[in-house]
């Protein structure tokens, strides 16, 4: 309000400050917080009327025995910058990561849905970040009546999705139009989830 804003991205870090212990522990120096606000786009600028290309990252997503992945903390983006930069490289608008298993897991800032047959599929969120924005979409579509599959997903279905989308705070709900090779229609249920979304978020 005193920006004068009405839609704006707002992002908070905390940090440990200087102190008296500069070592990896840091435990005695000072918890340090910013916000930060500022007017933001499209995340994925006109992707979100034709649909976003990813490329497939060669990194994985981490085993949760190695980090704490669903902690929204600056270290875990290490891997998505490198590989949103190699895709951008490539003239893709982000990449998507498999786990460490070898399923489909996430984009570098955005989960990830899929449309076959008329039922909705997600990965299990048991190693990357459940956005926000993710919960929030799995009860519109269930409020829908439509079946929503949390599970995990195989690289090689990917050829037999039709559509597909992604999620986050920034991208909201932003169609994709291609993974690497394989290539998905920005349907009916995309526009609607994306649109519905949309309207939630700025009612």
């Amino acid at each position: 309000q005193a920006n004068g804003w009405n839609d704006a991205y707002v992002r908070a870090v905390a940090w440990r400050g200087a102190g008296p212990d500069m070592g990896v522990s840091a435990a005695r120096n000072p918890v340090r917080l910013a916000i930060a606000g500022w007017e933001w786009g499209n995340y994925y600028g006109d992707a979100k009327m034709k649909g976003a290309k990813l490329d497939i990252s060669k990194w994985k997503r981490p085993s949760p025995e190695t980090i704490p992945v669903h902690a929204k903390a600056a270290g875990l983006y290490m891997i998505c910058t490198t590989s949103k930069h190699a895709a951008e490289a490539k003239g893709c608008s982000d990449a998507l990561f498999m786990d460490y298993r070898g399923y489909v897991a996430e984009a570098t800032g955005a989960n990830i849905f899929f449309v076959k047959d008329g039922e909705v599929h997600t990965p299990l969120a048991d190693c990357f970040l459940n956005g926000l924005t993710r919960q929030t979409v799995i009860g519109m579509l269930k409020e829908k009546g439509l079946t929503v599959h949390e599970r995990r997903i195989m690289p090689e279905e990917l050829e037999g999705f039709e559509q597909c989308w992604l999620t986050g705070t920034a991208a909201e709900v932003t169609p994709v139009g291609q993974i690497g090779d394989y290539t998905f229609e920005v349907g009916t249920l995309t526009r609607d989830i994306s649109d519905a979304y949309e309207k939630l978020v700025r009612a």
